[in-house]
């Protein structure tokens, strides 16, 4: 009696495969949508566009994506039998076709210097890689300021996918360190004659509502240990509360270095001034790279839409979001700012600058 009983209640074995398969389905179309929403965002198009570039590589973002930057040249279209929206004005790209490794790679002869063991060059900068328009214009010519100033680090932020490939082949002589693989993230890039790679970790800001983090890289340059890190902070005048905190992650991490060791981090911050001040100002063993030399005005904004037109702003505003702190060690070697300048200032032949943000090329003197 029991057994029958149970018998009724219990569905049979094929309504509930169904139910099992439709409860899957139903997984598998919420992740879809989810997916879609991601690829929109990062490539600033529709729903629409998103859901044909995923469904033509097996809802696979990392193919949707580059299929998206890079349509096949023989058809010009992309995944889905369909060319993406910015075919028309030529903006979608293949970072690597046609890109070589010489002349203005990054890893060409013409920069193949003597090392200076008293000098130690950084550059960090937002490369803007959400914006689509003229990207792989952008994208080659912030290889080729890397290629005229060949900076022992650079930092990078708002890097994406397909900029990876393009680094990699004219930057074979860096090391490539991303924060992340997908959608936009940082990196670091060490020069492998001068800087040896010991060991990196990414610290998660637990609260950011947009994926940002810190990357942390320990390197050995000349026999002396220098620890390098970079973020993105959280943007925009209204996450000022969470970039307050995530500067203070930063702030601490760098406390938590040996004493031996010199301490540079430089990012785009989205800093204003009144938030350092918010936060008590920096800790007095942790300076400024800018206001360590001087304040220099030539170099102040790193993001000016008045001399900067990429965004066609209406507004125009002057900032000093891109900053570089450096905590020296107590003793060993160290690590000094001498100069300070910023980059990315010519217009390219498409008649766009590299970035919206300028870059920052600082240069330290390196006393054994």
């Amino acid at each position: 009696m029991e057994e029958r009983a149970e018998a009724a209640r219990s569905p049979p074995p094929a309504e509930h495969k169904r139910e099992q398969e439709d409860e899957e389905a139903l997984h598998v179309a919420k992740r879809r949508k989810v997916l879609c929403s991601e690829f929109a965002a990062i490539t600033s198009s529709d729903e629409a566009v998103a859901r044909r570039f995923l469904a033509g590589s097996d809802w696979h973002m990392e193919r949707a994506l580059n299929a998206y930057f890079d349509p096949p040249r023989d058809t010009g279209t992309a995944a889905g039998g369909a060319a993406p929206a910015c075919a028309d004005s030529g903006t979608c790209i293949d970072l690597t076709a046609d890109a070589t490794t010489s002349n203005a790679g990054v890893n060409s002869e013409d920069s193949q210097q003597k090392e200076d063991d008293s000098n130690f060059s950084l550059i960090t900068w937002n490369i803007d890689g959400l914006d689509l328009g003229n990207v792989k214009d952008r994208a080659r010519g912030i290889c080729t300021y890397l290629a005229l100033y060949s900076p022992d680090v650079v930092f990078l932020q708002e890097v994406i996918p397909p900029h990876l490939p393009l680094l990699q082949m004219k930057a074979g002589n860096y090391t490539i360190i991303p924060s992340n693989i997908d959608e936009y993230f940082t990196a670091v890039m060490l020069k492998k004659s001068r800087v040896k790679l010991l060991k990196h970790e990414i610290v998660p800001f637990p609260t950011t509502a947009m994926k940002r983090n810190l990357l942390v890289v320990h390197v050995s340059i000349s026999g002396i240990e220098l620890c390098l890190m970079t973020s993105h902070l959280e943007s925009t005048k209204d996450h000022s509360k969470e970039r307050i905190k995530q500067l203070q992650i930063v702030l601490n991490e760098m406390q938590k270095e040996s004493e031996s060791t010199t301490v540079i981090f430089g990012g785009d911050t989205n800093l204003r001034d009144s938030e350092v001040t918010k936060l008590g100002n920096l800790p007095d063993n942790i300076k400024d790279a800018w206001e360590f030399l001087g304040k220099p005005q030539h170099c102040r904004y790193t993001w000016d839409t008045q001399s900067n037109t990429n965004l066609n702003a209406a507004y125009k505003c002057k900032m000093r979001f891109d900053r570089i702190y450096f905590r020296p060690a107590v003793e060993g070697g160290h690590f000094i700012p001498r100069s300070m300048d910023l980059i990315g200032l010519e217009k390219l032949e498409c008649g766009r600058f590299p970035s919206d943000h300028w870059g920052i090329l600082c240069n330290f003197d390196v006393i054994l």
